[in-house]
């Protein structure tokens, strides 16, 4: 058996949480960040709205959150699937993202990131006879964006709030 010890210097050790600490600071800045923009914000400050974006870990706890905005969805979802976000966004997505910008939700936060997308027909829609779908992205259990569209060609898209 072989031992083999080193003694470290002050300079070395000084050296080695310097190079840790810069390390952990660099993952604390990269590491994306879940606040509401100023628009989103006034609307919670104002009481009229405060929704829970976060712990959504199954298909209940993401009808569980399309229920704060007063949808009622059916039990079990049409689809659930993993989809990238575009490392560039083009014209339609740019635009999505503007609805998302709306919601005080971005998804330029989450570029080339796999999240699941959630989507249930919403039963309770008003004055539409068409069918109508929720969608909802998913990433590491936080609600990062989503819509509510209908499924005809010529319909409509808007965000979560009715």
């Amino acid at each position: 058996m072989f031992v083999y010890s080193m003694r470290a210097s002050t300079i070395k050790l000084v050296g080695v949480i310097c190079v840790a600490l810069t390390v952990l600071i660099t993952l604390i800045a990269f590491v994306p960040t879940y606040t509401l923009s100023s628009e989103a914000s006034a609307n919670a400050g104002d009481g009229a709205a405060n929704y829970t974006y976060d712990k959504i870990k199954t298909a209940d706890d993401v009808a569980a959150f399309l229920s704060q905005f007063g949808w009622k969805v059916e039990a079990t979802p049409t689809e659930v699937k993993t989809v990238t976000v575009p490392s560039e966004f083009d014209k339609v997505f740019s635009a999505y993202n503007e609805l998302q910008k709306t919601q005080g939700l971005n998804l330029s936060k989450y570029k080339n990131k796999d999240v699941t997308r959630y989507t249930f027909v919403v039963t309770n829609y008003p004055d539409y006879e068409g069918t109508v779908y929720a969608n909802v992205l998913v990433y590491r259990n936080r609600v990062i964006g989503g819509d509510i569209c209908s499924a005809d060609v010529s319909g409509f898209v808007h965000g979560f709030e009715k």
